[in-house]
């Protein structure tokens, strides 16, 4: 998980996001119909379709031997962003239909869901070890200066006052102790919680695909303008 993807990532998903409620500036009913609405549509529904790749690759073996799980799954990332920002798109910000909506709010959940899984927990998890480290090096001179004290002590001298740490005092040392415990308790909590991505995630594309495929159905069915 490179910084480049993260970052290309995140700007195709603020592009969703600013997309999404267009509505309330601008609506297009007859842009969904048309040939550039249509295209758009197809464009992103194939997207979403390819997204299967990875999960075919993950799970079948002699797939999973042949192909590099690491590409495929650079290409399940950008495949769902960009279908989305091209799913929103399609919509002309037309949000008349159930199944439209339904659909709009499925494919949001699955790709929202797909980010937080793929960084915003693994940045947590980095930040967490990250935060660990620290305090672990914190005990270590905690403990270091209490061992000194109870010797001293055993030993009838009264131990010298001491820096916790280079420019830092003992009461700073103990206050920085917990301060990182609390905040690697809260970051703890956040991910079990948002953990559950990964059930949301399945769920929403179990709604997603037979949305989607009622939508084309429906879209053939009832007639599609752009053709002649």
């Amino acid at each position: 998980m490179g910084e480049k993807e993260r970052l290309s990532v995140s700007t195709l998903l603020i592009g969703v996001a600013l997309f999404a409620p267009g509505f309330l500036l601008h609506v297009a009913p007859r842009f969904p119909g048309s040939l550039a609405g249509g295209l758009l549509g197809i464009a992103g529904a194939l997207l979403f379709v390819l997204l299967l790749a990875y999960s075919l690759a993950k799970r079948i073996p002699w797939l999973k031997q042949r192909t590099s799980l690491r590409g495929v799954l650079s290409f399940h990332v950008y495949a769902g962003a960009v279908g989305a920002v091209l799913g929103i798109l399609h919509t002309g910000h037309t949000y008349q239909s159930p199944l439209g909506i339904a659909l709009v709010v499925a494919m949001l959940t699955v790709v929202l869901s797909g980010f937080v899984g793929r960084y915003y927990l693994a940045q947590i998890g980095t930040d967490i070890r990250d935060e660990r480290q620290e305090l672990g090096t914190l005990r270590t001179r905690y403990d270091a200066i209490a061992s000194g004290i109870a010797a001293a002590l055993q030993g009838g001298t009264v131990p010298a006052a001491k820096p916790a740490l280079p420019g830092l005092p003992i009461p700073a040392l103990v206050a920085g102790i917990a301060d990182l415990e609390h905040a690697v308790g809260q970051r703890e909590a956040l991910k079990r919680a948002l953990n559950r991505w990964v059930v949301l995630h399945i769920v929403a594309a179990l709604v997603l695909y037979p949305l989607l495929a009622l939508h084309i159905w429906s879209g053939i069915y009832y007639g599609l303008r752009w053709l002649p």
